[in-house]
């Protein structure tokens, strides 16, 4: 079985330009093991980056040599900790995170009707699925298969309903546990925003895991996020995580482009009457008195749930109905915040 540390042993045998190995001089990033898989970068200064192609290809033969490595994907990456964005999101305009403070809020159903929201308001639009550990965005939008490598260490997105599309998801066996610590996390995060080929977007929808760890903050650190959207429901017991999730971003200098109240009402089918099932308004108090824009509220219904678990997505294959004009309008109202919000890159001080 393949470990990091015969991985990093098998590394070391790897010279470094100048000297010693590669190991030692701080070339290889966090090594991440999925499935037999092995994936590290190589950093590497933009103007030498050419001349250390040969010890790429080195590192990644050494690995692919160990027992239980079935294959080893090694990149080149001008990126350390806090730096711009790398080639990947390069031509990216925007990015947006769409984050919930806890679980089952229905997050990445709604990042995935978001952005199909706004490519419905005439954007261009890729969807990065960041939930390492719970991935829904392959289902969501009904794609399988394994991502196409473009050369030696880029990969295509999958694509749907005009969506340029990327999961850990893809990469890893369906029933697989994610049983990474949080530099793995970290690693896997960055390698899909800078080793997938993008292309021209005029959005990339980031679905985040629920909570405030490492994932979150590798993205803070690593792009000049747009913004991020805050999803919750309207009880108090989601509202205490969503305030967290706020916090957390504007204390790494991330807009809040605004909250989403999600499963607002329930109208019943049959009869017309409207239940608050887990109460109502709650978000939109919230956001008010934390000062951040309400953006909408989506009713709890079931065809946003049949569509949702059947990877057919209502504003892409019912676009007249209400709810997807609910999204719709919500994208919009996402929009225009984003183009008006200014952010860089924080840098993070431990005293």
């Amino acid at each position: 079985m393949a470990t990091k540390e015969r991985v990093l042993e098998a590394l070391r045998k790897v010279k470094a330009p100048g000297g010693g190995d590669i190991v030692s001089a701080g070339l290889v990033s966090e090594v991440v093991i999925a499935s037999g898989r092995v994936y590290f970068s190589l950093y590497a200064n933009p103007q030498t980056a050419k001349a250390l192609e040969p010890v790429r290809f080195a590192a990644e033969q050494a690995v692919r040599a160990l027992p239980g490595v079935a294959a080893a994907t090694v990149t080149l990456t001008a990126e350390t900790a806090g730096a711009a964005p790398g080639k990947g999101v390069g031509q990216v305009k925007r990015i947006i995170a769409v984050a919930s403070g806890k679980g089952g809020v229905g997050k990445s159903t709604t990042a995935v009707n978001l952005a199909l929201g706004f490519q419905a308001n005439g954007l261009s639009v890729g969807v990065m699925d960041a939930d390492i550990y719970g991935p829904s965005v392959p289902k969501l939008l009904r794609l399988k298969g394994k991502p196409e490598l473009i050369g030696s260490n880029t990969l295509k997105p999958m694509e749907n309903y005009g969506l340029k599309v990327m999961s850990i998801g893809f990469l890893l066996d369906e029933e697989s546990p994610m049983i990474w610590r949080g530099p793995m996390v970290g690693s896997a995060v960055t390698q899909m925003l800078t080793d997938v080929a993008w292309g021209e977007l005029d959005v990339l929808v980031v679905d985040m895991p629920p909570g405030t760890g490492d994932a979150q903050l590798t993205l803070s650190q690593k792009v000049p996020l747009a913004g991020a959207i805050i999803v919750s429901t309207p009880q108090d017991l989601a509202l205490i995580d969503a305030r967290k999730g706020l916090a957390m971003f504007r204390k790494v200098n991330v807009p809040v482009l605004g909250i989403i109240e999600n499963m607002s009402y329930f109208l019943c089918p049959s009869c017309g009457t409207r239940s608050d099932i887990f109460g109502h308004g709650g978000a939109r108090a919230e956001a008010e008195r934390l000062g951040a824009p309400f953006l909408g509220e989506i009713p709890l219904h079931m065809d946003i749930r049949e569509k949702s678990d059947a990877g057919l997505p209502l504003v892409a294959t019912d676009p007249g109905s209400p709810h997807a004009k609910i999204y719709r309008d919500i994208a919009a109202a996402a929009w225009s915040q984003a183009e008006s919000a200014q952010r860089t890159v924080p840098k993070f001080v431990i005293e």
